[in-house]
């Protein structure tokens, strides 16, 4: 995978996520180690995401990590906490910010589950 498509799929995937809930500003960098290495940022401000393929000197929070982890994180297949518990991400900065990542996950994973249950009963 290239830079550019890892940053078009997480485009995709954090903006067509509900980050309304999350009410205060929040600006992640992403430093990607590997496939697809680079730099770009997530960033949280009125209840949308922003992803845009430049590094945010203002940053609140600093993640290096793979393209395949941050991708399995996006689509919730894996928990950030978990992620940072196994080492699989570094953080920099702000952790309490960096939670709010979940927020933004998880709101996908819910998504995917109610796609799921409706399309069980849709099959009945």
């Amino acid at each position: 995978m290239t830079y550019e498509e890892l940053v078009q799929q997480i485009k995709e995937t954090a903006e067509s996520a509900d980050a309304g809930k999350i009410q205060e500003h929040v600006a992640f960098q992403f430093n990607i180690e590997g496939e697809g290495a680079g730099a770009f940022y997530l960033e949280i401000k009125d209840g949308k995401a922003y992803v845009e393929p430049y590094e945010y000197h203002d940053r609140d929070v600093l993640i290096r990590c793979t393209a395949e982890t941050l991708l399995k994180i996006m689509e919730g297949k894996l928990d950030p906490v978990m992620a940072y518990t196994l080492q699989k991400i570094k953080v920099e900065g702000d952790l309490g910010k960096a939670l709010l990542l979940k927020e933004v996950v998880g709101q996908k994973k819910a998504e995917k589950k109610a796609a799921k249950k409706t399309a069980k009963k849709t099959e009945k």
